[in-house]
């Protein structure tokens, strides 16, 4: 884990997020990359002054949040980058591979009720990068335990479970399992991968409708400081990639989660 992005926002909580990266990267030795997305205007209408305004604002706000967190002994680089969210964290990860991505849940613009805002959803549902998702003003702990969720326990490739690799190489973090079995559930899904294999803890099987229901059933048992799940177009998110608001009622954890992608 060399290469941590954090893109930050309008939110009070991008203080608290990026600390909590800066503090992840310093344990893990990695780089702290920091944008801001702006767009400029269409620049008809002699807007290039108004475009000019909006960087110099973009700049104001990296440096803003930069004031505010020790960086420690992290090398942390900042850029205020044009275009939209998704294309432009894209843009960025085929320049500068990136291994995590943290984010915070949601904006302050976002009503109460909400778990997950729309940028943070549409980012999860559009790019191809692990993410955590940081509770708003957590402070960051070693993980001791990790609860990773899933129904398909096949993992082609071992660079999609290198998060957890380096958390439980690292840290020394137990990986508890929770593989779900459910009626979409089919024999090929029921095997699990040599290499998640090689770094599980423990090892839980169980049949509930959604993995969604699982996690709420085996959570409490298991509390674990950190919820695993995996990202596949008929996983986790199922329901909830038909959108990109995703409210509390709907799922909501106080603890970090992970979301692993995976390619298919």
């Amino acid at each position: 884990m060399k290469n941590i992005l954090v893109p930050i926002g309008g939110s009070d909580n991008a203080v608290s997020n990026l600390q909590y990266a800066i503090d992840l990267a310093q344990e893990v030795d990695a780089y702290v990359y920091v944008i801001s997305i702006f767009q400029e205007l269409s620049k008809v209408g002699g807007l290039t002054k108004v475009n000019s305004i909006i960087k110099e604002d973009t700049e104001s706000r990296l440096d803003e949040v930069l004031s505010k967190v020790n960086k420690k002994d992290v090398t942390v680089i900042a850029h205020p980058l044009k275009g939209g969210v998704v294309e432009t964290i894209n843009r960025f990860n085929k320049h500068v591979p990136v291994d995590l991505m943290v984010l915070s849940p949601r904006s302050n613009s976002i009503r109460e009720e909400v778990y997950l805002g729309n940028t943070s959803g549409k980012i999860l549902k559009q790019t191809n990068i692990p993410i955590l998702i940081v509770p708003e003003g957590a402070v960051f702990e070693q993980p001791s335990t990790i609860l990773m969720a899933f129904k398909n326990g096949s993992f082609k490739s071992k660079k999609m479970l290198q998060p957890l690799r380096k958390f439980s190489k690292h840290f020394g973090t137990e990986i508890n399992v929770l593989h779900v079995d459910t009626p979409e559930t089919t024999e090929e899904m029921k095997n699990v991968s040599k290499a998640l294999r090689k770094i599980e803890s423990s090892y839980t099987k169980t049949e509930n409708a959604t993995t969604f229901q699982a996690v709420l059933e085996h959570f409490q048992s298991h509390n674990p400081d950190m919820l695993c799940v995996v990202r596949r177009k008929r996983g986790f998110f199922k329901k909830l990639w038909e959108k990109n608001v995703v409210l509390k009622k709907e799922f909501h954890t106080t603890k970090p989660l992970l979301v692993l992608p995976v390619q298919e």
